[in-house]
């Protein structure tokens, strides 16, 4: 799937959709005037082959582009092989029901360091995300596998550890989480300049494929010395979404916008507003 140009969308059911579950969800995120939408598996894959189905068919009809989320359990970095294999499962789980569902692009958050140097967990994360593709490769699914840039620094996921990654295995890119970047760095990454560092990051590393194929996280976050502690509403937050909005204007980025603030439809079409009066 090429996407021309940028989408935005909110992490899930709308909280203000009368349906709730994600096929009665498709239309109404249509009827906000929003074109994209996220599949929150984050407590477990749930969904069955059928209503993943019932998900394509109102997506194409309404014109909705799908990406999801995988479970929150995920550590591809955890001493104990039965937690790596268990999480290596969840992403293969969240990929197969993501591609029934005609979606494009997963993310996950991947891995924790453990206390461990950062190259050795590189290498670990890099060699299961290695076995993950060339397992979907061979039931012939072929879908974006994109580890998101955490929060929290000890979280695997800076945005170099992701784009080196994405230009060593095919069908992963990185998923973008500008809040995280923002808690990440306790407050840093929130300026103009700073956006269009990260963007010129992802340029030079990955090419104009980097922008024109982006999956992006946003949201208000509330964060301390140690990151993020818990994400907020866009206007109750100095997240400066408006510099990011130009940012991506000025860049060209194509892809979606994933709004996962606590009121996920209402900043998705405040995002959406923003980038189209710049």
């Amino acid at each position: 799937m090429k996407i021309n140009q940028l989408l935005f969308g909110p992490a899930g059911v709308p909280i203000t959709a009368p349906a709730r579950d994600s096929v009665g969800a498709v239309s109404y995120v249509k009827k906000l005037g929003l074109e994209c939408m996220e599949l929150e598996f984050v407590r477990g894959v749930r969904m069955g082959s059928e209503t993943a189905q019932r998900v394509k068919e109102q997506a194409e009809k309404h014109g909705i582009v799908l990406t999801a989320h995988g479970p929150y359990y995920i550590n591809l970095n955890s001493l104990e092989k039965a937690k790596t294999e268990a999480s290596s499962k969840r992403i293969l789980d969240t990929a197969r029901v993501a591609s029934l569902a005609g979606g494009y692009s997963i993310t996950f958050h991947p891995a924790f360091y453990l206390g461990m140097p950062k190259e050795k967990v590189y290498a670990v994360v890099k060699f299961h995300l290695n076995n993950i593709i060339r397992t979907l490769e061979g039931e012939g699914i072929r879908i974006w596998v994109r580890p998101e840039t955490t929060g929290k620094g000890t979280q695997f996921g800076d945005i170099d550890e992701l784009i080196r990654m994405s230009t060593e295995l095919d069908m992963v890119m990185p998923c973008v989480d500008f809040a995280h970047l923002h808690a990440r760095t306790n407050g840093k990454i929130n300026t103009y300049k700073e956006f269009c560092e990260v963007l010129n990051k992802i340029e030079k590393g990955l090419g104009k494929e980097g922008l024109g194929n982006m999956h992006i996280h946003m949201s208000g976050i509330e964060y301390g010395p140690k990151g993020e502690r818990k994400h907020l509403v866009l206007k109750e937050s100095d997240m400066n979404y408006k510099d990011l909005m130009k940012a991506l204007k000025d860049y060209k980025c194509r892809g979606v916008v994933i709004s996962e603030s606590p009121n996920i439809e209402k900043d998705a079409v405040l995002m959406k507003k923003t980038y189209h009066n710049i």
